[in-house]
């Protein structure tokens, strides 16, 4: 089902849906999904963006199988919507006990975040249920039903927030990415189903369908796209994420 929204001036984005989601791999691709994460997350306190998490998967103790956050600031889209695709790793496990490289990797979606006006949803088109959140939030989120899942039944996309401590503030979050994804699907004139539309953004998370490939042996992070290639990924991966984005202005 494809609604006909209105047209957004996207340099104006200063809100947007970050979505991260370990592809083959295995737990390395999970810990790698993980890296991504604390690479945005660092980038965006030296930006001055705000880096909210919605809802997240974890997989041990610094890996991530999916991870929905909020970043905000000036420019955000504008620089973080090149990231949409899957990144690929290369690199000595910390579980492989015999030095072999593994290749995995990680997808990544950016959407932006739409005003509730701009995107008509029908109330009769939500299954929304309630369950109790795990993770952080204190004693009285894991008390309380105040998760939220809501399933918009005429396209199958499902969202969930469980990282609010009220359930009111779980459900807004929840439909502020649903929102996102529903203009995304018009902004992309994608047709067929939800599920052919983020392989056409993100692929199937597939190692061949990468974007960009980071190199550990050979220290060398390789944009595909624009053919361009960075060195110093563990200094990257810290935060220092200018030189990449800066690769892609005017592009």
């Amino acid at each position: 089902m494809l609604l006909d929204y209105p047209c957004m001036e996207t340099q104006n984005v200063r809100k947007v849906i970050l979505e991260v989601r370990a592809g083959t791999g295995g737990d390395e691709a999970s810990l790698f999904a993980g890296d991504l994460v604390r690479m945005y997350q660092k980038y965006s306190q030296r930006k001055g963006w705000g880096f909210a998490i919605v809802d997240a998967s974890e997989s041990g103790a610094r890996g991530y199988k999916t991870l929905v956050a909020e970043v905000s600031g000036q420019g955000v889209y504008e620089i973080l919507k090149h990231e949409s695709g899957v990144h690929r790793v290369q690199r000595v496990p910390v579980t492989e006990r015999q030095g072999r490289i593994h290749t995995s990797a990680a997808s990544i979606a950016v959407l932006p975040i739409v005003e509730a006006k701009a995107v008509e949803i029908k109330e009769g088109d939500l299954e929304v249920t309630f369950s109790r959140a795990g993770g952080p939030g204190g004693q009285n989120v894991n008390k309380v039903e105040t998760a939220v899942r809501i399933l918009h039944k005429p396209t199958g996309i499902v969202v969930s927030c469980r990282m609010e401590r009220s359930q009111h503030a779980n459900r807004e979050k929840a439909m502020e990415v649903l929102r996102s994804k529903l203009f995304e699907i018009q902004r992309e004139q994608a047709t067929g189903s939800v599920s052919e539309l983020r392989k056409s953004q993100i692929g199937t998370g597939d190692r061949s369908e990468k974007i960009r490939t980071y190199n550990f042996p050979e220290d060398r992070i390789t944009d595909h796209r624009i053919g361009k290639k960075f060195h110093n990924i563990e200094k990257i991966l810290e935060g220092d994420f200018d030189p990449i984005a800066k690769a892609f202005v005017g592009k």
